[in-house]
């Protein structure tokens, strides 16, 4: 079994706000801390602690998504950073990996987006990104941290205001021509596709790109209004892709999150294709073309166990990490690997992007999918999906559980059960008093079982 506890990697005073998660920090826009006064803090601190270490100041880029808490957010960030001497300039609407791209081809120091990712559109949040497409590191969050905690004076500048963004097309341009890229010249001429932007960051650029390269598509949720972004739509709700998809007899449906950093799909039969059965189609595809030279690929402890399964099948190694895709970057990066992702989407291909990019991983899939001539369903043959149970706990204390011993015994009890055909995943939440219990098996009742006599012992031991 898998036992996950959260923790911080450094030390810090218990009193203080912790404003950065695996994501960047996120929040309701306007309340901290989102509120303006804190976002010009954090565009202060970023400035000044950038300077502290490169001995100038830095030249941000900075992009948002279609929520209408962007302009505002990314005005007092450009507020707070150009009085600390940063010079800040706009990529407009922009996704995440577009930023991070812009970042590092036209010389930025820093790449921000603003922006919430898959939450409701009155969420936002502040992602900062390195040239070479990672996020800033543990210490330089822990010193915004640290500056916001203790009240960073923001002072005032004449030019403290977002550059005008002309360069915004030719940053959207290059962006276009880096993913065509992936193609190696290659068309997609004869496929058709139901494309689902989620009222985001994607709604012009990927039509644009898909159509671009021959794709016939049907754009849908491409009208952001500032609220409508993820609502009912996108890869979080994913039932009128599916059922456009097979009115319309297209080959595949696409869909987004709000900055466009993951992609889900849908087969021509309407079934879903997830991060986990996209692993297994591209891994395997690397495989054949000796692309896989590391032999492995790294998902999250979330991944379903029949993705590992599948992969033994062609002896490629899974390699796990805690959820969120900065540990499956590290890993990817630390074992030289080729690909890795999470459930959700997200994955990464860092031999051409250490950011996790829905638009690019959409385009491997369709070149697949044009070079084997087969339709996807059939590509999803051999990932044979396992049923899983997730059950939240309430607790009133988050003691490792090796440490409690009615929760030691029945967990191994339950790993005994399973037998080497299922998977235990007993953790906590990051950020609620939760104990999470998943469980993979071949039986549906078996594992509901399993996984409901484990809670109730948890319930029991430390409510």
């Amino acid at each position: 079994m898998t036992f996950w506890y959260p923790i911080r990697l450094f030390s810090q005073q218990p009193f203080m706000e912790k404003l950065f998660g695996t994501d960047g920090i996120r929040g309701e826009a306007g309340v901290f801390p989102l509120d303006e006064k804190t976002v010009e803090m954090v565009g202060a601190s970023v400035a000044g602690r950038f300077k502290e270490r490169a001995g100038r100041p830095p030249k941000i880029v900075i992009g948002r998504d279609t929520r209408e808490s962007g302009p505002w957010i990314e005005e007092a960030f450009s507020r707070g950073a150009a009085a600390g001497g940063a010079e800040c300039e706009s990529a407009g609407v922009m996704t995440t990996p577009g930023v991070a791209f812009v970042n590092g081809a036209f010389g930025f120091d820093l790449g921000v987006v603003i922006s919430a990712s898959h939450n409701p559109f009155y969420d936002n949040g502040i992602k900062i990104f390195l040239p070479d497409g990672r996020k800033i590191d543990d210490q330089f969050e822990h010193d915004i941290e640290t500056d916001v905690h203790n009240g960073i004076a923001t002072g005032s500048s004449e030019s403290a205001t977002t550059a005008s963004g002309s360069d915004e097309g030719e940053f959207r341009r290059a962006y276009l021509a880096h993913l065509e890229d992936v193609l190696d010249g290659a068309r997609l001429d004869g496929l058709k596709a139901v494309v689902d932007c989620a009222n985001g960051a994607a709604s012009k650029l990927a039509p644009r790109l898909f159509s671009g390269l021959g794709l016939e598509i049907a754009a849908i949720n491409d009208n952001p209004n500032g609220r409508n972004i993820n609502a009912d739509c996108g890869s979080l709700h994913l039932d009128g892709l599916r059922r456009k998809v097979v009115e319309s007899g297209a080959d595949i449906g696409i869909a987004f999150d709000g900055d466009a950093d993951r992609s889900l799909f849908v087969d021509e039969l309407g079934d879903v294709v997830d991060g986990d059965a996209t692993l297994w189609i591209l891994a395997s595809r690397m495989e054949r073309e000796g692309e896989l030279k590391s032999g492995r690929v790294v998902a999250t402890v979330m991944s379903n166990i029949g993705l590992e399964l599948a992969l033994r099948s062609r002896s490629i190694e899974l390699a796990r990490t805690s959820v969120g895709d900065k540990y499956v970057l590290d890993e990817l990066i630390g074992s030289g690997g080729e690909i890795g992702g999470e459930q959700s989407g997200h994955l990464i291909f860092p031999k051409r992007s250490l950011v996790g990019d829905g638009m690019m991983t959409a385009l491997l899939l369709l070149k697949t999918m044009k070079d084997a001539g087969q339709p996807l369903s059939n590509l999803t043959e051999g990932f044979d999906r396992y049923p899983q149970v997730l059950v939240n706990v309430p607790v009133g204390r988050k003691v490792p559980f090796d440490d409690v011993e009615p929760v030691k015994a029945e967990a191994r009890r339950v790993e005994a059960s399973l037998s080497g055909n299922g998977r235990l995943l007993l953790r906590y939440s990051g950020t609620e008093n939760l104990a999470r219990v998943m469980i993979e098996g071949r039986n549906q009742d078996e594992i509901d079982g399993l996984a409901h006599g484990l809670a109730d012992t948890i319930k029991a031991a430390l409510s």
